[in-house]
C-alpha cells in the first residue's frame, strides 16, 4: 500500500519551496525534503505567488492510501524576510499559523495555550528544510513563516479539535512525516505476520505498544530499544486474540493513558469512532479511590478536561494521582486477561508526555529482565 504525507511534510515542503524562491529568485515548482521516517517527500509546488519581499506557495495534502479529511486540501507556507535582525550570523525563523490554522486555547496539548496548533515535530521539520535552504544562499537574517490551510476552519469542525480546545482551524501534525496505510485489514495482516514471526523465533512473550509513541517511551525512558515489538495501532482486541492463538503465554502493553484508559474500561478497540470515554473513566477512577470523601468540584474538573494530560496534572494536584493510575494498570490488566480467557498473563505500562510513567503492573519488573536479555542477545 502506498504510503502518503503529513501536514507537517506538506507545511515543510512549501515553506522550503517559498523560501528557496524568495532568496534565490528562481521559481520552484517541486522539491524535496527528509521526513524523520528516513523517507524522502518530493512535493509539487502549487499557487506560486511572487512579491519583492515576499513568497507564497502551496502543496497538496496526499493522504496516500489512507486519505483521510484532509486529504487534497492545499497547505500555503508564506515566508517574508524581516527587517529585525540585520548583523551577519543571526539567522533567525519565525513560524506562525494563518488562517485555517487552530489555535490552542487549553493547556495539556502539544503546543501551550495560544500558539498556533503546529506540533513541535513539524516546527522542527519546517525550521530544518528552511535552514538547509538558507545556507545554501549564505542568508543569515530574519524570516517569518507563516503556515494556512484556507479550507481549515471548515474542515475542523468534522474533527475533535473544538472539542480538545483548538480553535479556528485544523492541526498541523505529523511525528513520522508520513502517514502509513491504515485500512482495518491490512493492519491487522500485519500485526499477525508480526506476531507469528516472533513465534516461529521461539518466543512465547511479546511487548506490543499502540504505536510510535509507546516505543519511543520505552526507548527514551528505560533504553529498550523495541522494535522487534508489535505495533498494534487500535486493535488490542484482536491482538490479544490472535496472540493467544499463536500460544504466546505473556503480553506487556506500553501506551498513552489518552489511548490505554480506555481498555481499563473494557474497550478493546481504541479509535475515537469506536468510543471516546476517557473522561468518564478516569472520572469514575477518582471518584472509587476517593471513596466518600470525594471532591465534587474535582470530579467535574476532570470530567470537563478536554485531554487526559489535563486530567493527569488535575489528579495530581489532588494527591490521587499514584493511587489513581494502580487501580487504572489494575483494570487495564484485568480485561486484557479476560479478553485472553485466562490463557495469557497481561502487563502494562502506563506514561504522559509531561508527567513520564504513571503507573507500571506487577509483573513489569520481570519483563524489563527479559527484554534486557533479549536485547543484548541482538547485539
Amino acid at each position: 500500500m502506498r504510503y502518503g504525507f503529513t501536514t507537517g511534510s506538506c507545511a515543510a515542503a512549501a515553506a522550503k519551496a517559498a523560501v528557496y524562491m524568495l532568496l534565490t529568485g528562481q521559481v520552484k515548482t517541486e522539491i524535496t525534503i527528509d521526513t524523520p521516517k528516513g523517507i524522502s517527500y518530493k512535493a509539487q509546488i502549487l499557487d506560486i505567488v511572487r512579491k519583492e519581499n515576499e513568497v507564497s506557495c502551496a502543496v497538496e495534502k496526499d493522504g496516500g492510501d489512507d486519505p483521510d479529511i484532509t486529504t487534497g486540501v492545499l497547505i500555503y507556507a508564506k515566508v517574508s524576510c524581516q527587517k529585525d535582525c540585520e548583523t551577519k550570523n543571526c539567522l533567525k525563523i519565525v513560524i506562525e499559523g494563518g488562517a485555517g490554522v487552530g489555535r490552542v486555547t487549553r493547556v495539556g496539548l502539544d503546543q501551550p495555550v495560544g500558539n498556533a496548533a503546529i506540533n513541535h515535530v513539524p516546527r522542527e521539520m519546517i525550521k530544518k528544510e528552511v535552514m538547509e535552504v538558507c545556507q545554501i544562499a549564505d542568508y543569515r537574517g530574519s524570516l517569518f513563516i507563516e503556515i494556512s490551510v484556507p479550507e481549515g476552519e471548515r474542515i475542523a469542525q468534522q474533527t475533535f479539535n473544538p472539542r480538545l480546545g483548538i480553535a479556528g482551524g485544523i492541526s498541523i501534525l505529523g511525528t513520522s512525516g508520513v502517514v502509513e496505510p491504515m485500512s482495518s485489514q491490512a493492519l491487522l495482516d500485519t500485526i499477525q505476520l508480526e506476531l507469528r514471526q516472533r513465534r516461529a523465533e521461539g518466543y512465547d512473550y511479546v511487548a506490543v505498544s499502540p504505536g510510535n509513541y509507546g516505543l519511543d517511551f520505552m526507548k527514551r525512558t528505560y533504553g529498550y530499544d523495541l522494535d522487534r515489538s508489535v505495533k498494534c495501532s487500535n486493535f488490542i482486541g484482536q491482538t490479544i486474540d490472535m496472540a493467544v492463538e499463536l500460544g504466546f503465554q505473556k503480553m506487556l502493553l506500553t501506551g498513552h493513558i489518552g489511548k490505554l484508559i480506555k481498555v481499563a474500561g473494557g474497550i478493546m478497540n481504541t479509535h475515537s469512532r469506536e468510543a471516546d470515554c476517557r473522561m468518564e473513566l478516569l472520572t469514575a477512577f477518582f471518584i472509587r479511590v476517593c471513596d466518600t470523601q470525594v471532591s465534587a468540584q474535582r470530579a467535574c474538573e476532570i470530567l470537563a478536561c478536554a485531554t487526559t494530560e489535563e486530567a493527569v496534572q488535575i489528579l495530581e494536584v489532588c494527591g490521587k494521582l499514584q493511587t489513581v493510575m494502580a487501580h487504572v494498570a489494575e483494570r487495564i490488566c484485568h480485561h486484557m486477561e479476560y479478553r485472553a480467557r485466562g490463557k495469557m498473563k497481561a502487563d502494562c505500562v502506563l506514561f504522559a508526555n509531561e508527567r513520564g510513567e504513571l503507573a507500571r503492573s506487577e509483573g513489569v519488573g520481570e519483563w524489563f529482565t527479559l527484554l534486557a536479555r533479549e536485547q543484548a542477545q541482538l547485539i
